[in-house]
């Protein structure tokens, strides 16, 4: 729109330029530019600058908070800066700040294997049955057997195929030219052929066993090499023959720099940090079963845990066996033990109504709903559950409990646990063992600890609405008398002060007043009679305006922009009229969470400057449709 052309231009001008930017997107709320070099934007001035709300800096990202009317700024910084669309330039990424080195690897890590992370456990779920049914004496020829290694088996031999598609995605190259790499580094017959004839040009040509089928790190740093060469090629290339000459270069270049540099070395590498882990594990396998089985849900909560994965599956490709996971596959059954006793000591009805169905997850190996909805708030209960654990690790790492394929979580990890060349139960055996030790040791401590109070509140007989037990200090008492309107909240789930919100964009009230909720379910509600105003394309946010005027922004949790729409579904389109109570949106919260995304949901009044007073609730938890937010002129 032309009315915000002058705007954009400052805008650029004020983040260093349009040279200064490598890529920039846009949420509901905010540009989010990636600035080669942040120190030349004029933060101060853009914060003062009208049109614009404040500046926030989160995540390597330069983010210029406008408004609602964010698209349309979108729009024109991208035509008065000359960007193509999405933002993006032909840049060298390696200028991007991308935090600490540490940050960074655990970033890589995340990014490359929690895509696939799903099938990963179902066909580490299908390789155990197929070792079940070896253990149960069934011939390898026959039929059913073949069928269900095949299935098992598939993903696993081509790993470095779905590797090249997540890592592509991340290093920000092309995915054919990718997966050709890959397809080539897999290529049947290659170790066989290799072995024939290895020297090429003079140079001896070396590959691992088996080729690399089933290889994690060699197709990281191959694919890593291959974009910066793409990256290069596409500053040099003349665009008539870009197309086809940038991925000849790009492959005739990385596949036989992999073979005789690249894989070598990341072979070698993995084969030292497996003997280190192994070291450590033979030094005392006590420290190791403790330190890894206590810390676990902690390392998952922050998401560092995914230094650990990928050395598991190189463990297994390399040794088709490995322990460097196994003291930390029961946590989620103290998760069970200690919901157990809350549920049957708890006095608070929503506690017990909620710590069930948490139960049953748990012991599918989903423990999201239990960690985040009662054990972590309540404290005691995960810091038994993280103990316990730790003691459960030493058990299954002084009985050496073995894993011979990534598998499925719960009561689902069993069959990854029999050893398919001798058809032995030792592990799963012990494994049960400790999965009853998990249960029985969390149950019985906690029933012996008092459960803490999870909310201040009890309930109320009308309408299932909460009385305070003690004012909170920094909200407002919503008052029973008639107010100009009542905004009912759209999502079930634990109220959170907007002040607690860790984006300060909402926290600081600059978008408007407000509150926030942590979702226990995923589904978004229409919370008065209103037409949808803004629907973002990536679903992740709502803008609506109520009969009675009242503009509000629901969005669904933090940077989930990101997700590009994946794990949102709208059922409403933007224009649309609809009434209170209406589903408007549905997202996988499991799938969102695992890929490392907080789903605190604020719903701000963004028009708060219209009204006398903004009320929120004093309920620590809310059901859709519950009171939430009374606007008073």
């Amino acid at each position: 729109m032309a009315k915000y052309t002058e705007l954009a231009q400052d805008i650029l001008a004020h983040v260093g330029g349009k040279e200064n930017v490598s890529s920039v997107k846009h949420c509901v709320t905010r540009l989010r530019f990636h600035l080669k070099d942040e120190s030349k934007a004029d933060t101060d001035y853009l914060q003062k600058r009208d049109g614009v709300v404040t500046v926030v800096k989160a995540g390597g990202q330069y983010q210029v908070v406008i408004g609602n009317h964010v698209p349309d700024v979108y729009d024109e910084v991208l035509k008065v800066g000359g960007l193509a669309d999405g933002g993006s330039l032909d840049i060298d990424e390696g200028d991007e700040k991308k935090g600490s080195l540490f940050d960074r690897f655990i970033d890589v890590i995340s990014s490359l294997f929690q895509p696939f992370l799903g099938p990963l456990a179902a066909a580490g779920i299908l390789k155990g049955i197929t070792a079940l049914l070896a253990a149960t004496g069934m011939e390898a020829t026959n039929g059913i057997y073949v069928v269900m290694n095949t299935l098992g088996d598939g993903l696993f031999q081509y790993l470095p195929m779905i590797l090249a598609v997540t890592a592509a995605k991340k290093f920000k190259m092309n995915t054919y030219t990718a997966l050709a790499i890959a397809g080539a580094m897999v290529y049947p017959g290659l170790a066989e052929s290799v072995a024939e004839a290895s020297k090429v040009f003079g140079l001896t040509l070396t590959l691992p066993a088996g080729g690399y089928f089933n290889s994690v790190l060699p197709i990281i740093l191959a694919i890593f090499v291959a974009s910066k060469i793409e990256q290069f090629m596409r500053k040099v290339t003349p665009d008539v023959v870009k197309m086809f000459v940038v991925p000849f270069v790009t492959i005739l270049i990385t596949v036989p720099l992999t073979f005789f540099v690249v894989g070598p070395v990341a072979n070698t590498a993995s084969s030292w940090i497996g003997i280190a882990f192994q070291a450590v594990y033979d030094f005392s396998p006590i420290i190791y079963g403790f330190a890894l089985g206590a810390l676990w849900q902690v390392l998952v909560m922050f998401g560092l845990h995914w230094g650990l994965v990928p050395l598991a599956i190189m463990d297994m490709a390399q040794n088709g066996s490995s322990i460097i996971l196994t003291a930390a596959v029961l946590p989620c059954f103290t998760q069970t033990g200690v919901l157990a006793a809350i549920w049957l000591k708890t006095k608070e009805p929503k506690v017990k109504q909620g710590a069930m169905p948490a139960l049953i997850s748990s012991i599918f190996g989903v423990t999201e709903p239990a960690i985040y909805g009662y054990t972590l708030p309540m404290k005691t209960p995960f810091i038994v559950s993280c103990l316990v654990s730790g003691f459960v690790g030493i058990y299954l790492s002084i009985f050496n409990v073995t894993g011979y394929a990534m598998g499925g979580m719960g009561i689902f990890l069993y069959p990854a646990y029999i050893d398919p060349a001798t058809g032995s139960f030792h592990s799963v055996i012990h494994l049960a063992i400790g999965t009853v030790i998990a249960i029985v040791a969390s149950f019985i401590i906690m029933m012996l600890l008092k459960v803490p109070t999870l909310y201040t509140t009890v309930d109320s007989p009308v309408d299932g609405q909460a009385t305070p037990a003690a004012p909170a200090p920094e909200a407002k008492t919503v008052s029973a008398s008639v107010k100009d309107e009542t905004v009912k909240s759209p999502v079930t789930g634990q109220v959170v002060a907007l002040a607690d919100v860790e984006d300060k964009v909402f926290s600081s009230g600059a978008m408007g007043k407000g509150i926030a909720v942590e979702p226990a379910i995923g589904e978004i509600t229409a919370p008065a009679d209103a037409e949808v105003k803004i629907l973002f394309p990536t679903k992740h946010a709502i803008g609506l305006v109520t009969e009675d005027g009242t503009e509000l922004l629901i969005h669904i949790g933090m940077n989930t922009v990101e997700l590009e729409g994946n794990h949102f579904t709208a059922y409403i389109n933007q224009g649309d009229k609809v009434k209170a109570g209406q589903k408007l949106i549905s997202f996988d919260t499991e799938a969102i969470r695992a890929e490392g995304y907080s789903l605190l949901t604020p719903v701000i009044v963004t028009n708060s400057n219209d009204y006398s007073d903004i009320q929120t609730t004093q309920s620590k938890e809310v059901t859709a449709n519950d009171n939430l937010i009374e606007v008073v002129k």
